[in-house]
C-alpha cells in the first residue's frame, strides 16, 4: 500500500502524542469527513502486521460498538520514508478531552453544573461497564484520555491501547503506565495480580474531579501519591484490607485517621458521596462494580433517554 494510505486523508494539524505515536487531525478526502489518525510504527523485522497489533485492532473495532469507547474507522498500512512499516488507525474525531474540559471551568473559577457532572459519569460508568463486560481492563482512565463532543455533552474512552484483555490467568503487570494522580492504592503498594477494580478507582478520582476541578490526589511520586490517599482515607491496615502489608511497597505509614469525603467535595450531595465512597474502598472486592455503579441512587433523577 506504500504511502499511497497517506494519498487518501490531508492531515490538518498534530492534536498530540499519544501512547502508541503521534495523533493527527485529518481530512478524508473523498468525503471530507473529520478524523483522528494515530501512527504507529510497526515493530522491525516483522512481514506485514505483527499478530499482537492485529489483536489490539480487533479488540478496539469490537469494543466501537459502545457509543461510550472512542470509534476505530478503518486501519491503513504505510511506509515512512525510510520504508519501515507504519500503521495508521482512523478514529473519528471528537474535539475535546474532559482534562482540557475541566480546566475551561478551573480557569474561569466556575464550578460545572452537578447536572452535566451527573450525564458525564454516567457516560463514563456505562463505557467501563462495557469494556469489563468485554473482559477488558483500561488501566490508564484519567481526563486526558476521556474524549469529549462539547456540543451534545457526549463522553468517550479513548486509548484502550494498554488494554491488555485480563482474561483469565491474570498476567503480572508493570505498574509503570499509569498516570500517579488515578493510580488504585493496591497498584502504587506493588501489587501485581489485580482487575477491574482499578479502573473504578480512577473513575472515582475523576468524579471527585469534575465536582470540584481540582484533583483528589495530586502526588508527584508513588510514595507521595499514597501519602495524599492515606492523610484523606486514613492509613490502611489489616483490619480494612487485608492483606495490604505484604504487598511488596508496604512500609510502616505514618498514622492517620480517615477524614470524611465531605471535607474534599463539599459541593456533592449525600447520593454523590455515597457512590464516591463505594468507588474509593481500599479494599479492592470492596469497590463497586461499573455495572452496579450505573444503577446507584445517584443516577436515579438522571434523564438517560439519550444516553
Amino acid at each position: 500500500m506504500g504511502e499511497r494510505a497517506m494519498d487518501l486523508y490531508e492531515k490538518l494539524e498534530k492534536v498530540g502524542e499519544g501512547t502508541y505515536g503521534k495523533v493527527y487531525k485529518a481530512r478524508e478526502k473523498a468525503t471530507g469527513r473529520i478524523v483522528a489518525l494515530k501512527k504507529t510504527r510497526l515493530p522491525e523485522d516483522d512481514e506485514g502486521v505483527p499478530p499482537t497489533t492485529l489483536r489490539e485492532v480487533s479488540l478496539l473495532r469490537m469494543l466501537s460498538i459502545d457509543p461510550h469507547v472512542v470509534r476505530l474507522l478503518d486501519l491503513k498500512q504505510g511506509e515512512n520514508k525510510e520504508g519501515k512499516s507504519i500503521l495508521y488507525l482512523v478514529f473519528e474525531y471528537m474535539d475535546t478531552d474532559l482534562r482540557k474540559y475541566i480546566k475551561s471551568f478551573r480557569h474561569t473559577g466556575k464550578m460545572i453544573p452537578p447536572k452535566i457532572v451527573k450525564t458525564l459519569m454516567y457516560q463514563l460508568c456505562k463505557g467501563v461497564a462495557f469494556c469489563h463486560g468485554h473482559g477488558i481492563l483500561h488501566r490508564d482512565l484519567k481526563p486526558h484520555n476521556l474524549l469529549m463532543d462539547r456540543k451534545r455533552m457526549m463522553l468517550k474512552i479513548a486509548d484502550l491501547g494498554l488494554s491488555r484483555a485480563f482474561t483469565i490467568p491474570l498476567k503480572k503487570y508493570t505498574h509503570e503506565i499509569l498516570t500517579l494522580w488515578y493510580r488504585a492504592p493496591e497498584v502504587l503498594l506493588g501489587a501485581t495480580h489485580y482487575s477491574t477494580p482499578v479502573d473504578i478507582w480512577s473513575v472515582g478520582c475523576i468524579f471527585a474531579e469534575l465536582v470540584t476541578t481540582q484533583a483528589l490526589f495530586a502526588g508527584d511520586s508513588e510514595l507521595q501519591q499514597l501519602l495524599h490517599i492515606f492523610r484523606l482515607l486514613g492509613t490502611p491496615n489489616e483490619e480494612v484490607w487485608p492483606g495490604v502489608s505484604k504487598l511488596a511497597n508496604w512500609h510502616e505509614f505514618p498514622q492517620w485517621s480517615p477524614k470524611s469525603l465531605l471535607s474534599v467535595v463539599p459541593n456533592l450531595d449525600s447520593k454523590g458521596i455515597d457512590l464516591l465512597t463505594r468507588m474509593l474502598q481500599y479494599h479492592p472486592s470492596n469497590r463497586i462494580s461499573a455495572k452496579k455503579a450505573m444503577e446507584h441512587p445517584y443516577f436515579d433523577d438522571l434523564d438517560k433517554t439519550n444516553l
